[in-house]
């Protein structure tokens, strides 16, 4: 079992010994996932390295002043014509989670997996991973440093939102000294951490407090009061005018109520399947939850998605909830 320093110094080495590089991030990227990328980007660009960077639909607009996010392909409307041998993997806790990107991995693939969730089982020909990390970003902190290049207020700008986004504004249990250290470091680059806050954290679309209201008039609660649930239907997408960044940050409301140890929010994709996202006071693993049934994530912080219909897989996964309370 290989430290993290040395997990640093072997993806310093896949960076500098190959070139023509695939970048990419799981599927519907929040923070975390945007900022790593373009933080991947500016490594190799530092590098003089070929790069193209991807993920399977498009970034959230609120993620888009972060440098080089204009350069982040949708391969839904357009898919590469080529295949890469060389990959970069951020903040993909499973391969899976790359989604259709994979069909631009050729079949001689070499990965670079760059992860910070504990559920991570360390696929790819190269790995650096550390679950104790409060996002992949602060991973990508530790790897410009043991480049030694010099931080500009844009890459600077793009760690911080990694941090900013994956801690809950700093408020998580992964608020590390560390994470609170980095952060002082960025801001003195020039960073404008308030700016980010009211944009990133504070800020809401019309659409992102339609769907919020339909969320909420579904909101369920267990007769203990331990378990509390939404659910959010194509139709109440339709109807909000929302798009699927717009949930961020719904399964917190649930979550947030007094007394509450796991909060959920079910998001119908169809007719046949239902995505998943739990959120845990602390008492509750939802990672080990969410793992049984495919999923994975984070101890207070996980997701999954499972076929069926909704009528079906509330009671499922709340009867689950209750064996892990």
């Amino acid at each position: 079992m290989q430290t993290y320093e040395q997990s640093l110094e072997q993806a310093k080495e896949f960076l500098l010994t190959h070139d023509d590089y695939l970048v990419v991030s799981h599927i519907q990227p929040d923070g975390d996932a945007v900022s790593s990328t373009v933080a991947v980007g500016w490594l190799l660009s530092c590098l003089g390295k070929k790069f193209t960077l991807i993920n399977e639909g498009p970034i959230p607009e609120r993620m888009k002043f972060l440098c080089l996010s204009e350069q982040i392909v949708n391969m839904e409307l357009h898919p590469p014509e080529r295949s890469f041998k060389h990959v970069i993997c951020v903040d993909c806790a499973d391969f899976g989670r790359v989604g259709l990107t994979q069909q631009c991995f050729a079949p001689d693939v070499l990965i670079l997996n760059i992860d910070h969730h504990p559920t991570n089982n360390g696929y790819g020909s190269a790995t650096l991973i550390k679950p104790d990390a409060a996002a992949t970003a602060e991973i990508l902190y530790d790897l410009i440093h043991a480049f030694g290049f010099q931080w500009t207020k844009e890459i600077a700008t793009a760690i911080y939102t990694g941090l900013l986004t994956d801690t809950g504004g700093f408020r998580y249990s992964n608020t590390s000294p560390k994470v609170m250290a980095a952060a002082s470091e960025l801001l003195g680059y020039g960073v404008n951490g308030p700016e980010l806050s009211e944009t990133l954290l504070e800020a809401m679309t019309l659409p992102q407090m339609k769907v919020l209201v339909k969320a909420l008039n579904t909101l369920e609660m267990t007769p203990d009061g331990k378990i509390s649930w939404v659910y959010v239907t194509p139709e109440h997408m339709v109807e909000a005018g929302a798009a699927n960044d717009d949930l961020e940050g719904i399964v917190n409301y649930p979550r947030n109520i007094q007394g509450v140890e796991v909060g959920i929010l079910f998001k119908v994709i169809n007719d046949q399947a239902v995505k998943v996202s739990l959120r845990s006071a602390g008492k509750v693993d939802v990672a080990a939850l969410a793992q049984t049934f495919g999923g994975g994530g984070h101890v207070r912080a996980a997701g999954c998605r499972i076929e069926g219909t909704l009528d079906t897989i509330i009671p499922q996964v709340i009867e689950r909830v209750r064996q892990f309370l």
